[in-house]
């Protein structure tokens, strides 16, 4: 490949902090705690790790497994990567030991840069992983601690042993599309898949994210969401370094913290989940926070119920927006957008620019708005293939479409509305019942719900009952036999609920999202099994 006109002429995600940086270099770039990093200085330094990748022998195609928070050091090693063309593979901190091994293996990962405090956990997956040779050991919380790089389990290169003494462009001919990262999925049942995202898609999911959400230099983002999660680091962060704009770097939510921060470094865009707008909400200083920066505050995993996003409108006082998609799509696909909150609660919004989205019949033929199918897409930011899968990827990609394994119809004016994952669909003596259909039934039908999930549970007469899990706000009270029957008012007789449960709190991914192969699993007995 002709390196000279591959750097005039390529898509690269590293490419994007280059020019902003060239045209913005006083601006600043990340914020993360007491650390103020210009466009030139973050620049600089991600030159600087990937010369010494570089010097390390990674090669275009290699991957690093990234097992650190969120922080600029997570930011830097991941740009250092795509300009490398080395392949980052983020690490879920969630993850059992085992898990961890597994990717390591299934990514063939030769390297892994880990967090101090996380060393333990991590090293003992490595141990289990053979061809990892470089454990590269970040700061993390313990920063200003002193780091060795003798640390318990052998010898190990610090991040600062990494970094060369050369601050230099890195240049090095890259393919559009080359792997950028492995993302892998959350498994429930197995192991996760290895998502492979290119260049061209992110690059262009982050342009197409920029440009519908009319993002600009001029914004500051807050990032609390986990990085190593597709939807913070693809849907926010590499957007924000695309146009130039500044992220300030959360490892996680605080509700003081959160608010504080907003009023202080007049944040502009913010992204999390609705449980943690609702926290916020709640706050005893909310009402004296001046939140008058914020333009759009974004959500995910969920539509709210129309009694929570009408409080958050009234609360913050800026445009709420929910992003939906999936980690195979960079993760981007629609957008329920400002306009349509009131109007279409429920809704997901109305396609990306640059994605096609479409309802797709089980024979593969699309199917005209109002009639109910499989969610399916086309457009540059889908994966490439699962890694190492090409079953998986055959089928995913079947009828020359990419399967969702979401079911949805779009309406008459465009606007796609989401019913459930297929596996969450509820088969109940002989009918189909949408989860989220019944959800959304509970928060109408009781005020005093703070979150439900609605899940079937083995029965000997229904193979399935239909069942209400719980949770109450803070003070509330939730009467089962009441609640059951409101819901007979709202819902037809077969998809009402057999029975509620009332639960303390919900199990949660390390993302947010609720878990409902937990929930079936806890619950599995309730009626006797089948």
């Amino acid at each position: 490949m002709d390196l000279e006109r591959n750097l005039v002429q390529r898509v690269n995600v590293g490419d994007a902090l280059t020019r902003s940086a060239f045209a913005r270099p006083e601006q600043l770039a990340v914020v993360d705690g007491d650390r103020r990093l210009t466009y030139a200085a973050f620049d600089a330094w991600v030159n600087r790790l990937g010369h010494g990748l570089l010097a390390r022998g990674y090669a275009v195609g290699d991957a690093l497994a990234l097992a650190v928070g969120n922080s600029a050091e997570f930011l830097a090693v991941y740009y250092a990567c795509a300009r490398t063309g080395v392949v980052c593979v983020p690490i879920n901190l969630g993850w059992r030991p085992d898990e961890v091994a597994y990717v390591l293996g299934h990514s063939q990962a030769r390297g892994v840069v880990v967090e101090s405090h996380l060393l333990e956990p991590i090293t003992t997956a490595v141990g289990k992983v053979p061809s990892v040779a470089d454990v590269v050991v970040a700061p993390g919380t313990e920063r200003g601690a002193p780091l060795t790089s003798d640390v318990s389990g052998g010898p190990r290169l610090t991040l600062a042993d990494l970094e060369a003494d050369d601050d230099s462009p890195v240049e090095v001919a890259i393919d559009d599309r080359a792997a950028l990262s492995y993302l892998y999925t959350s498994g429930t049942t197995s192991f996760p898949k290895g998502v492979v995202g290119t260049h061209l898609g992110i690059h262009l999911e982050s342009m197409s994210a920029a440009l519908d959400s009319g993002w600009s230099a001029a914004d500051r983002f807050l990032a609390m969401m986990p990085m190593f999660h597709t939807a913070q680091l693809n849907a926010f962060c590499t957007p924000a370094v695309t146009v130039g704009a500044t992220i300030h770097v959360h490892r996680g939510f605080d509700p003081e913290r959160f608010l504080t921060t907003i009023e202080s470094e007049r944040i502009t865009q913010v992204f999390g989940l609705p449980m943690m707008y609702r926290a916020a909400l709640d706050h005893p200083s909310f009402a004296d926070r001046d939140l008058s920066s914020l333009t759009r505050a974004v959500y995910a995993m969920a539509p709210m119920p129309e009694a929570q996003i009408r409080a958050c409108l009234d609360g913050y006082r800026c445009d709420f927006a929910l992003l939906f998609g999936q980690t195979e799509m960079s993760p981007i696909t629609t957008l329920f957008r400002p306009e349509h909150q009131l109007s279409h609660v429920g809704s997901v919004g109305t396609p990306l620019t640059g994605v096609q989205v479409a309802v797709m019949g089980p024979d593969g033929g699309l199917l005209p708005p109002g009639e109910q199918g499989e969610i399916v897409y086309r457009g540059p930011s889908t994966m490439q293939g699962y890694l190492h899968d090409e079953a998986a990827t055959a089928t995913a990609f079947a009828h020359g479409w990419f399967h969702s394994g979401d079911v949805g119809r779009f309406g008459e004016d465009g606007v796609l509305w989401f019913a459930d994952r297929t596996k969450d669909v509820i088969k109940t003596g002989g009918e189909n019942v949408a989860s989220l259909e019944v959800e959304r039934a509970v928060y109408d039908a009781e005020p005093g719900v703070a979150e439900v999930v609605v899940v079937g549970l083995p029965h000997a007469r229904w193979s399935e009952a239909i069942t209400a899990v719980v949770v109450p706000k803070p003070g509330a009270t939730i009467d089962p036999e009441k609640l059951t029957a409101a819901l007979k008012d709202r819902l037809d007789g077969y998809k009402v609920p057999k029975a509620v449960i009332v639960e303390s709190e919900l199990p949660r991914t390390s993302t947010g999202k609720i878990q409902k192969n937990v929930v079936r699993e806890t619950h599995a007995m309730h009626y006797g099994g089948r």
